[in-house]
């Protein structure tokens, strides 16, 4: 257990699984072991405001954050710096994403409404997206050729990064996008809703029985309009996801059966997260605490 005095909004594990990054509102990253005591090794500082959305590259050298002081930043792990500070969006960035191999890309979502596609070699992005709403949450197709928004309108958009358009609408939910994940086999998008649902999309270029294959209920939203993220287990046979009520829950993906209800947290819990080779799910919350727990799935 990592405590802090301040909300937790997102937290990841390390590729590697050896660690795991946290942030939260006292504007700094933490990097914490995941053996013994769960000690704090490293903090990145650089963001002037609250971290709300971070991810790991692929190879682990670098994080990605998102931050309401309209930047999107990078961070050499191994040097404990920040290499990058991209700052063109102009409103809060809610939710950012590395891409899973290719180029250095990541995209970033912000309530300025556009989502902006950044390569770590370059000083300016190299494409924007732009749309009506708040973007609440992004992410990357597994060859990158797409991106995927969710935001205020309740859809998720599937952006095709060749022609800067928007070429499928998935529709569904009937309140903001909270949160997306791409499943590790690159097939199926995850998302959280304030509607109180998971909803699991077949994002394959022919989904053989329709988008949506899924819905997965139980959690919670309230009124604190947190945004509430989700994720896969490294097997994609479950999913998990945190509610306002301190709860972590964890479903069976393809029977669509709640597998777990964990209690032990005082406030919402902004995300819950599978460790990459073990059984272990990470959890952090708005009060303040980080708990790892075993899972036995």
């Amino acid at each position: 257990t990592a405590s802090f005095l301040l909300q937790v909004f997102t937290m990841k594990f390390s590729p590697d699984g050896s660690c795991f990054a946290s942030g939260s509102m006292n504007k700094q990253i933490f990097l914490w072991n995941v053996r013994g005591e769960c000690e704090n090794f490293c903090v990145l500082k650089g963001h002037k405001n609250a971290v709300l959305d971070l991810h790991w590259t692929t190879d682990g050298s670098y994080v990605v954050s998102a931050s309401p002081d309209k930047t999107v930043r990078v961070w050499d792990v191994e040097y404990g710096m920040q290499v990058k500070k991209w700052d063109e969006h102009q409103g809060i960035v809610n939710s950012c994403c590395p891409a899973r191999r290719g180029n250095p890309l990541f995209v970033s979502g912000s309530d300025d409404g556009t989502a902006k596609i950044w390569d770590q070699r370059r000083k300016r992005s190299i494409h924007t997206c732009e749309d009506a709403y708040q973007v609440t949450s992004v992410g990357f197709s597994d060859q990158a050729e797409y991106i995927y928004t969710g935001g205020i309108e309740n859809v998720i958009k599937v952006w095709d990064l060749r022609k800067l358009q928007v070429v499928e609408t998935l529709r569904g939910h009937t309140d903001t996008i909270t949160g997306l994940s791409l499943s590790n086999d690159g097939s199926f998008l995850l998302t959280n809703s304030m509607d109180n649902t998971l909803r699991v999309w077949d994002v394959r270029p022919y989904a053989p029985g329709g988008r949506c294959t899924g819905v997965l209920t139980g959690h919670r939203h309230n009124f604190e309009k947190n945004l509430l993220k989700c994720g896969w287990s490294p097997d994609d046979k479950h999913v998990t996801c945190g509610d306002s009520a301190g709860f972590v829950y964890l479903w069976d993906r393809h029977s669509g059966s709640l597998v777990y209800r964990l209690p032990g947290h005082q406030g919402s819990v902004n995300e819950a997260v599978f460790h990459p080779k073990e059984n272990i799910i990470g959890s952090c919350s708005s009060d303040g605490k980080i708990f790892l727990g075993e899972v036995d799935v």
